[in-house]
């Protein structure tokens, strides 16, 4: 099944085409987290009667909002492709690395605008795989890695190249684009073996494979869980592969993952400041 966010209702979009508004499903109403968190939580999957007993609704031309808002965690994996390795110039992966954590209000959903901060610092893309949990995890094993997945979706990873802490330079609001849809494991399959690609104006920058992930989507939910618990509703950002590049006012940025689907933002330059201008900057 593909789940999406929709006028604040939830859609399941079986694989004919068909839609159904089973937001009843879900259970309570939902609050900033919104109406899919509510379904995750609720801990069973949907059936396929459930879904077909439900309203339909018409979604050609829906636009999608965040499938996920104001997830819990959004944890990030950090120099997950070693041809990324390469290109930063830096040796360390996210083996010496470890995760991170970006703020969740950084989320955004598809066809909105990524808000560059600042005209004199580079503001990169960078195209991800993204991991929705659909049950608490904690010192799970790789093996056992996957029994806590609800889904999949895409994600950008925006990034400041600036000195501050990762999670700073990849926190600022609209820097984690998401959706536009959560497809369930079944219809994903091996979710390391996936073509990635994203385009910047029109320009295909990253082109790679999830295969090529130093920690794979199991190893990587393995060891995220014995740092700390994991918790429905949670998204990991898998990592980048090579071919992360500025942004600038008026750009499109797609990231298109096999089997996952297609996403889709612009970026705006109207608010952004010198660095030298940012706020904690000492003043004579």
């Amino acid at each position: 099944m593909r789940f999406g966010v929709l006028d604040d209702r939830l859609i399941a979009v079986l694989p004919d085409g068909a839609a159904h508004d089973v937001t009843a499903l879900a259970g309570p109403p939902a609050g900033p987290a919104g109406p899919l968190q509510r379904l995750i939580e609720r801990g069973r999957p949907l059936s396929a009667a459930e879904v077909r007993s439900s309203p339909a609704v018409d979604v050609g031309g829906a636009a999608w909002d965040a499938p996920l808002p104001f997830p819990r965690k959004v944890i990030g994996a950090p120099a997950n492709y070693r041809a990324h390795v390469a290109e930063m110039g830096n040796p360390n992966t996210i083996v010496e690395w470890g995760v991170f954590l970006k703020a969740s209000t950084s989320v955004i959903g598809p066809g909105r605008t990524v808000e560059l901060p600042y005209t004199d610092v580079r503001t990169d893309q960078e195209g991800e795989l993204a991991v929705v949990i659909g049950k608490e995890a904690r010192h799970v094993s790789a093996s056992d890695a996957l029994d806590h997945v609800f889904g999949y979706t895409c994600v950008l990873d925006i990034t400041t190249r600036s000195t501050e802490d990762r999670s700073t330079r990849k926190s600022y609001d609209t820097f984690t684009p998401l959706g536009p849809l959560v497809v369930t494991p079944e219809e994903v399959g091996d979710p390391d073996d996936l073509a990635l690609r994203c385009w910047v104006g029109g320009e295909l920058r990253q082109d790679s494979n999830t295969s090529r992930m130093i920690y794979g989507v199991r190893r990587l939910i393995a060891y995220a869980s014995s740092v700390m618990t994991l918790q429905p509703g949670d998204v990991i950002a898998t990592g980048t592969p090579e071919g992360v590049g500025p942004l600038a006012d008026g750009d499109e940025i797609v990231v298109e993952i096999e089997r996952v689907g297609r996403l889709a933002v612009t970026v705006s330059a109207a608010g952004a400041l010198p660095y030298g201008n940012r706020m904690g900057v000492p003043t004579a």
